[in-house]
């Protein structure tokens, strides 16, 4: 199946699904320093097994968000392929014992390079198609899914990602991301929040519809102010959505759009508590409003990367094995939870391992662990979130920011 007529409309949606995919960031680790802030340093690791795969190679194919003018994120790709060093070295294999032959393809984050991945994915006949994240999930899934292939994403951002049956976002995504904050908010007694939205193609809209039962049912008060792309300065806008003295503040937005709200709200009402996704803790925002700014207010991430659980400890061990010059904290670890998501969910299959096989073993999950994931689970038998059915989870972990920008004492939301 070609791109075709369907390139009009995937532009329209472009401006929603590019903002939403910098929403979903926010189930990202968050990269604060070359030195992840010395936890890992004073964090255990363990050798890893002489446990070789012995069965047949089966193709897994990843589609890298990389090489865009915009968007690219490499690392997701090294997380990866870390993470199938381990599997094929290390972890005995998957599915039975099969070995991983990843099938990599890098898109721009635009439709043209999408779709010849998607192409390349269906000619190459592979078992599975993941990625860590993409706006470009209208132009993949009808291609991929259309051959009876799998798409497997950390992070849903189209339409067709949390909705179509052929796909699984195994991330709760913004409704994720949502929940997470209400849960902090609640956590730290406030009763009212302003969240300033980036408003590329009307998302904050989305953001108020979704995110205004969600707060209510926390017995939180929830005001949403829009700020359009390529705003100069947004002091007067962040100064409205603080008259009404909220008890606290999040934003959701990229990392540029996060970074002068931020400034305006340091300026403006600097001791008000915030809950920040990792957009907004990423080194790139702190080292401008400096960690000062979010250091004791709640951060909400994905990845436990700092605990004793046995699949933190493994994350650290394959992470510094096989990509040691990775931040632990960074966007690697959602190379890697995908990937290894995959073959937890792969775990009961027996005989031929094909995209058939992969995809109703997907359809099965039921509370599987998220690899790193300090207890986070993903169920895409469709019970997580009804309204969406593709999305696999609502859980996300939330934690007081330390004074590297990391959320530590991580608990579960969701």
């Amino acid at each position: 199946m070609k791109l075709g007529s369907m390139v009009r409309a995937r532009r329209t949606l472009a401006g929603v699904s590019a903002v939403l995919l910098a929403a979903t960031l926010g189930a990202t680790a968050c990269s604060n320093s070359d030195e992840d802030g010395g936890g890992a340093a004073t964090s255990p690791t363990t050798s890893l097994p002489g446990n070789a795969a012995t069965g047949s190679p089966v193709k897994i194919g990843f589609i890298s968000t990389e090489g865009g003018g915009v968007v690219s994120i490499p690392e997701w790709r090294q997380g990866a392929e870390a993470a199938v060093e381990y599997v094929n070295n290390n972890g005995g294999g998957f599915a039975g014992g099969h070995s991983i032959d990843l099938v990599v393809c890098k898109q721009a984050e635009e439709p043209t390079s999408a779709t010849a991945c998607a192409n390349q994915m269906v000619e190459q006949k592979v078992a599975a198609v993941l990625t860590a994240g993409t706006s470009q999930g209208t132009a993949i899934v009808p291609i991929v899914g259309g051959a009876g292939i799998p798409y497997i994403t950390l992070n849903g951002v189209s339409q067709l990602d949390v909705a179509s049956p052929d796909s699984f976002a195994l991330a709760s995504g913004l409704p994720g991301t949502m929940t997470a904050t209400a849960t902090a908010a609640k956590a730290e007694g406030m009763k009212s929040m302003t969240i300033f939205a980036s408003d590329g193609g009307g998302t904050a809209g989305i953001i108020e519809q979704l995110g205004k039962p969600i707060f209510e049912g926390f017995g939180i008060d929830l005001n949403v102010v829009a700020i359009a792309l390529g705003v100069p300065d947004p002091t007067p806008l962040v100064a409205s959505g603080l008259a009404d003295n909220p008890d606290g503040i999040s934003i959701i937005a990229d990392a540029a759009l996060c970074t002068s709200v931020m400034k305006a709200v340091q300026t403006t009402e600097p001791d008000i508590n915030k809950v920040l996704n990792t957009v907004c803790l990423d080194k790139n925002v702190l080292d401008v409003v400096g960690v000062q700014a979010v250091e004791g207010n709640m951060g909400i991430t994905a990845t436990d990367v700092f605990s004793d659980r046995p699949d933190s400890v493994l994350y650290r061990s394959v992470m510094g094995q096989y990509a040691p010059d990775l931040s632990l904290t960074g966007a690697g670890s959602s190379g890697y939870q995908v990937l290894m998501a995959m073959v937890n969910a792969t775990a009961s299959v027996t005989g031929d391992v094909n995209a058939a096989a992969v995809k109703q073993a997907m359809q099965a999950t039921d509370k599987v662990e998220m690899p790193a994931g300090g207890g986070i689970t993903f169920s895409c038998n469709g019970s997580a979130f009804p309204m969406m059915p593709s999305i696999c989870s609502t859980q996300l972990l939330y934690g007081v920011v330390d004074d590297q920008g990391i959320p530590r004492d991580l608990q579960l939301a969701g």
